[in-house]
């Protein structure tokens, strides 16, 4: 039989792409809610536990509240919250992040999506950290710059709604140093200490640009830019939806584009070196709303049952 997928909370921001990514296939069904009832717990209730898949685009509390009423065996899933991320008996949602992470999401009941900036934080450091090429106990610095999509509903209030022509250009914010990103980042890169994360929003719809700086000097001997960008590349290699760029050598010449992979489930890695002062920086592009939450979501689902890319997906209304 065709599986049946329930999108809780189809009307945010991830709940909506993720809809919009499902759209031209026939090879499963989509559960939907007559809109009275998207907020009643006993219609959701009944929802979660009719499908075969439920896909979680609910702030944490909710999505919490939403595993507690899957009673049913068999219903699987997906989580695009933060809320178990880093809980024992979910497998986290990065088919590259490990070698046998897809086949860990195909078989998995409860997956848990990966966040946007650590999407990108951890396609970089992984490799690096398992390869010993970047020591567990590095002194981390990461910053990253999202669209403003990235707030959900509240930055699209705040630059697309009626007070947008005050919405800031750009704004810094975690400054408290405690992201919730910030534990997911660590326990899934294995680092031994919390990095130092700085994240900021920028005037524009979606798009990340994600950089780390390293230093040689605290690198392992022996330990160059164009080891590190090999590594990046062997790990990667053969995988759909990242790209590693070739090292540049002109590189006060490049930008960065935030925008560059919008509208894609693909993640742009690169390695850019400065030999005099042994300094290197690691850098990653990619959607938020892509790579960083609907598409990594939709990857997921298709590992889960099975499926590659299809045409027209078919609505299924439940009845008053």
């Amino acid at each position: 039989m065709t599986p049946l997928v329930f999108i809780d909370g189809d009307q945010g921001t991830t709940g909506l792409q993720v809809r919009q990514w499902l759209a031209g296939r026939n090879d499963l069904r989509l559960l939907q809610l007559p809109s009275e009832h998207r907020k009643s717990a006993a219609h959701r209730a009944d929802a979660l536990n009719d499908c075969d898949v439920a896909l979680l685009c609910l702030p944490d509390d909710a999505a919490r509240e939403a595993v507690a009423l899957v009673r049913r065996p068999g219903v699987r899933v997906i989580d695009a919250s933060s809320a178990h991320r880093t809980t024992p008996g979910w497998v986290y949602g990065m088919p590259e992040l490990e070698p046998a992470s897809a086949e860990r999401i195909a078989t998995a009941e409860r997956v848990s999506n990966p966040g946007c900036y650590p999407t990108g934080a951890l396609a970089l450091l992984k490799p690096l950290i398992d390869e010993g090429l970047v020591p567990a106990d590095y002194p981390l610095v990461i910053h990253a710059v999202s669209g403003y999509s990235g707030r959900g509903r509240a930055g699209l209030d705040d630059h697309e709604g009626a007070g947008a022509a005050n919405a800031l250009p750009f704004q810094v914010y975690g400054l408290g140093l405690n992201h919730k990103h910030v534990p997911e980042i660590q326990q899934h890169a294995g680092l031994a200490h919390a990095p130092v994360f700085v994240p900021a929003y920028g005037h524009y719809r979606q798009g990340i640009v994600l950089t780390m700086a390293l230093h040689l000097r605290l690198l392992p001997a022996g330990v160059t830019a164009a080891r590190l960008h090999a590594a990046l590349q062997t790990r990667y290699a053969g995988q759909a939806f990242i790209e590693v760029q070739p090292l540049a050598e002109d590189v006060d010449a490049l930008r960065l584009d935030p925008q560059a992979l919008n509208g894609s489930n693909q993640l742009r890695l690169a390695v850019f070196a400065q030999e005099r002062t042994g300094q290197v920086l690691l850098a990653a592009v990619f959607d938020n709303l892509g790579k960083g939450a609907a598409g990594a979501a939709v990857q997921n689902l298709a590992l889960m049952l099975g499926l590659a890319a299809g045409p027209r997906l078919e609505p299924v209304v439940l009845a008053a």
